[in-house]
């Protein structure tokens, strides 16, 4: 494979690992809404899938024109789309030089080798939507044309305008193969994933030995983390309104709303609704209020004092001078390791918030060793609060119908 060929793999190789951390969250919310657990190997094919969606999209794009190349004078020729169908069988026959013979036309032809890539570029889309995404044939060659389509209008407008002129060729032939490619992988889906194992049965058996996975809880902790900050910043605010200023009664109204109130109120905090977990009580009824209470209290010892701190250094930030941030920036970036040895010898203030988030981080990791411990993963609040997680239904079982019992013949005794 060509240096040119490599160049889009790489590219991808160096972004992915960026990209797989920004949509590990909806990911996981997606796909624990969607199958109630996120398996290995569903993760592993979500994200062979999502490496090769972007090696796909950057094999249309790369190499980039440098900026000091003139792409309206460089590439003119490709100003125009090619929109004559079967134009390829004409640069097939251009490049065999006249020459009938297997090796100028198919071996030795560059023709053919480009309408070969552009078969095999989707043709992993299809297999993909066969296997991971249960889509049918008809669904798939309408997602490999809007692919194909894609791919193209992205060509033909300079990367959405990002250069003034195309750089490369717009051609329906391309939207041809390119589909064709995917409806390829679809086909060949079939006897390929004979050998694989299905994804909704491995979700089933692992969701018959742990009902609620831990990974979901800990999608739902990260769903609440997120938006913790931001219920913190409004208590603190009406707090204040009504107390007055103190950090402290911001902080315990935060936590009586969003671990108490709403749950009694809602079933679960938002994350836990988010990825359909329910909050309930040692029968599963509605848990009572004092027990949600002491949840709420072991849970904000090893993170109530992270959040605070975060919060508060926000706030201090906030309340800056513009030219003071403006500064500080380009201290930062300028002279990093000066700004920090000005940090570390500023305040005392500094140094205890370091201790309290080194001390919270410390009953986090303890905390999170005890709840994987367990044999059914409770932690230190749910044992002594009585309040466990319960599993909504995800989408793919309430679309499943429940079997119904086969009939009984009752034989009649004297």
């Amino acid at each position: 494979m060509s240096s040119v060929h490599l160049l889009p793999i790489k590219t991808a190789a160096l972004i992915f690992p960026l990209l797989a951390l920004v949509l590990f969250l909806p990911a996981a919310v997606v796909t624990y809404r969607r199958h109630g657990i996120m398996s290995s190997w569903r993760t592993l094919s979500f994200y062979s899938f999502l490496f090769y969606a972007l090696t796909a999209f950057f094999m249309t794009l790369i190499p980039l024109p440098s900026s000091a190349v003139d792409v309206c004078v460089k590439y003119r020729k490709m100003a125009e789309p090619q929109l004559a169908p079967g134009n390829t069988f004409g640069d097939i026959w251009k490049e065999a030089g006249g020459e009938v013979s297997f090796s100028a036309l198919v071996l030795h032809n560059a023709g053919v080798r480009q309408a070969l890539l552009n078969v095999v570029m989707l043709v992993p889309l299809g297999m993909y939507l066969r296997y991971h995404f249960k889509r049918g044939f008809a669904a798939t060659a309408a997602i490999g044309l809007a692919a194909s389509l894609f791919f193209e209008f992205t060509q033909y407008t300079g990367v959405w305008g990002l250069y003034p002129c195309p750089y490369r060729l717009a051609d329906v032939d391309d939207v041809i193969t390119n589909t064709g490619g995917a409806m390829l992988g679809w086909w060949m889906a079939g006897p390929v994933t004979r050998w694989l194992p299905a994804l909704d049965s491995i979700d089933d058996e692992a969701l018959a030995r742990r009902p609620v996975p831990l990974g979901r809880r800990l999608a739902a902790f990260l769903v609440d983390l997120s938006i913790l900050p931001f219920a913190m910043l409004f208590c603190t605010l009406v707090s204040s309104l009504f107390l007055g200023p103190s950090l402290f009664l911001g902080l315990l109204l935060t936590l009586v709303v969003y671990y108490v109130l709403l749950p009694w109120a809602l079933g679960g905090t938002p994350g836990k609704r988010l990825l359909l977990l329910k909050l309930v009580g040692p029968e599963d009824e509605r848990p009572a209020p004092w027990r949600l209470l002491v949840r709420a209290l072991l849970l904000a010892l090893p993170m109530l004092p992270i959040a605070a701190t975060m919060t508060a250094a926000v706030l201090a930030v906030l309340s800056l001078p513009g030219e003071i941030l403006l500064g500080g920036a380009h201290a930062l970036v300028d002279e990093p390791v000066e700004v920090l040895r000005t940090i570390a010898g500023a305040s005392q203030l500094l140094l205890i918030a370091f201790l309290v988030l080194a001390a919270s981080g410390v009953l986090f990791v303890v905390f999170c060793v005890a709840l994987y411990r367990h044999p059914k993963h409770y932690g230190l609040h749910e044992l002594l609060s009585g309040v466990h997680n319960k599993a909504l239904p995800h989408k793919r079982a309430r679309r499943t119908p429940t079997p119904e019992p086969e009939p009984t013949t009752t034989i009649p005794t004297e």
